[in-house]
């Protein structure tokens, strides 16, 4: 294992025009959610300019969602269009080019395929299957306190601080749209200093340091803004005279959001994960309600990851699952503590599966999934957040007494 090396993480805020995306969707999914905890919902969603098109399939016994027939009532119809829109309004776009009351609006959505239905769902002595197939990935470090790679952690923070300020009026001169990066020199293993910190955002007119219409004095404004961010964000010493900063590297940063780049569902899976430090499975988790193992099992897969650091049974640890579609037992469980464990990850992996039932089902049960909580996790990651009532169970760690028991008792 490298003990000093560079290592980079980005974040995108709530306005980045994939977030938009992403955020509309899990709209979708509690939507449908809040009436009938056992619906399908499958919604992708693109942004552009001056538009929002929804795809993908649902199901649900609500029939002012959903007629017998699994068509969209026009209750339905109307429902969905207004949650699109009061994600919109809620991030602040009323732009020229994206405004959430004058955007277009194309929804087709349609019925579950009646072929995936047979093979996931549980009826006589059948259990739940798998919604699809792949392999899904959790990931847990002891960087910090969330259990998240520090590049990420501070990506993540970085712009939420910045949205926060946005909402308030304390930065009058943002806009939805930014993005970050951040790269820390690590020394046997630890992040100690930032060699690199990079924030492009969206900003009114004339915040610009380049173009047509550039204004240095604000421009100055806009940077002596995020310079005060970042010193706040990041840990003190961390930012030292050597650290190169990039501030709108492009010079301007008028036209962003939908209308600069169009958005989809499920473009930003590593900044939903872990920056970069752990493997991907390759599905996304927007949209998708939480039969579909794409969420539901790397849902579980953090959560025993987490656990196991949390239970001092390692430092660093990264859990691969895989699934068959209509298959409820997984095909795998793989444990990796990266060399820094005090027991045999055969022996975690022995383990695992008597305290957490790793079943669609048993997962949705263990973690209470099947419940309209999927907003939030839209933006600034899915992972490293704060367990809250029904809000992001995968982030507890009260598996990790148990784990000791079992592993070390």
């Amino acid at each position: 294992m490298r003990q000093n090396f560079l290592f980079t993480s980005e974040s995108v805020s709530e306005g980045h025009p994939d977030k938009v995306a992403d955020q509309i969707s899990d709209a979708v999914v509690d939507l449908f959610l809040a009436t009938d905890p056992e619906a399908r919902v499958a919604c992708e969603t693109m942004v552009t300019t001056q538009k929002i098109i929804l795809s993908g399939e649902v199901r649900s016994s609500d029939r002012s969602l959903i007629d017998e027939k699994g068509n969209l009532t026009a209750e339905g119809k109307r429902r969905i269009e207004a949650a699109a829109r009061d994600v919109v309004k809620a991030i602040g776009y009323e732009q020229e080019g994206f405004h959430w009351q004058t955007a277009s609006f194309d929804n087709n959505l349609h019925a579950q395929s009646a072929e995936i239905a047979m093979g996931v769902d549980e009826g006589g002595n059948k259990d739940e299957g798998a919604g699809d197939q792949g392999i899904m990935f959790g990931y847990a470090t002891d960087e910090t306190p969330d259990y998240l790679p520090a590049t990420l952690y501070y990506s993540h923070r970085i712009l939420e601080r910045m949205a926060a300020d946005r909402h308030s009026g304390a930065a009058p001169f943002l806009e939805p749209d930014a993005k970050s990066q951040v790269t820390l020199h690590y020394e046997n293993e630890k992040p100690v200093r930032a060699t690199a910190l990079v924030v492009s955002t969206q900003h009114k007119r004339g915040y610009a340091e380049k173009g047509e219409h550039a204004d240095l004095a604000k421009y100055a404004e806009l940077r002596a803004y995020v310079e005060g961010v970042l010193n706040d964000v990041l840990p003190e010493g961390f930012i030292t005279e050597e650290t190169a900063t990039y501030i709108n590297p492009t010079g301007a940063f008028e036209i962003g959001g939908p209308d600069g780049d169009a958005g989809l569902t499920g473009r930003k899976i590593i900044v939903d994960t872990y920056g970069g430090a752990s493997p991907h499975g390759g599905g996304a988790f927007s949209g998708k309600d939480p039969t579909k193992v794409d969420r539901s099992a790397a849902y579980i897969a953090r959560y025993m990851a987490k656990n196991i650091v949390a239970a001092g049974l390692a430092t660093r640890c990264t859990i691969q699952l895989s699934y068959a579609i209509g298959v409820a037992e997984p095909l795998s469980l793989y444990v990796d503590t990266h060399g820094t464990g005090t027991v045999e990850e055969a022996r975690i992996e022995e383990v695992l599966p008597r305290l957490v039932r790793l079943t669609p089902k048993g997962i949705r049960t263990h973690l209470a999934l099947n419940k309209p909580i999927y907003a939030p996790s839209a933006a600034y990651g899915h992972f490293g957040r704060t367990a809250d009532g029904d809000y992001f169970t995968w982030e507890r760690t009260d598996l990790a007494d148990k784990l000791k028991a079992a592993l070390t008792g």
